[in-house]
């Protein structure tokens, strides 16, 4: 069980090294759970555990978490790699291939809320291209209701506001 358990902090810290950007909860377990390595409850206790030794740095946001690979996870999954099994780590390369847009897309643009000093909601939407900010927007809304629908209808939208701002900026 624990061995199992090992592996699952592998296959987690060698999917973070593989990527130059951070992965969802939802792109690990769409991998894990998929592939039939683990149950979600064993792949949520795993991240936890990855998180509280620093192996993982969790960013939350209002409707996701985005896992950071750090100096410590990839210190350890480069000692540890060979653990996994060849044909493990090809599933995993090709699940990264496959999907490498939509997963880089998905976890390019951000958005969260939090109340400011004059009791109004302040929405922030991002996109986030290999480390620097295409946009950062930040919008003052009067309901935690509005801020929540922006948050959430950023991620499908994205693409057309920054078009929509550039074609009549430019």
């Amino acid at each position: 069980m624990a061995e199992s358990f090992t592996l699952y902090k592998l296959i987690i810290l060698y999917m973070l090294n593989k990527v130059d950007f951070p992965l969802t909860t939802s792109q690990l377990s769409e991998f894990v759970l998929d592939k039939g390595y683990t149950s979600f409850f064993k792949l949520q206790e795993t991240l936890a555990e990855l998180t509280q030794s620093g192996l993982i740095l969790p960013e939350n946001t209002h409707n996701r978490t985005l896992y950071h690979l750090t100096e410590n996870g990839a210190e350890t999954i480069h000692y540890f790699s060979n653990k996994i099994s060849p044909a493990i780590r090809e599933d995993i390369d090709d699940f990264l291939k496959e999907k490498q847009y939509d997963l880089k897309e998905e976890a390019s643009v951000k958005s969260d809320y939090y109340l400011n000093t004059n009791r109004e909601f302040e929405v922030r939407c991002q996109i986030i291209e290999t480390g620097s900010s295409l946009i950062d927007l930040k919008l003052t809304v009067p309901t935690e209701k509005e801020a929540e629908a922006i948050v959430n209808h950023w991620n499908g939208k994205s693409q057309e506001i920054y078009t929509l701002l550039l074609t009549n900026l430019l």
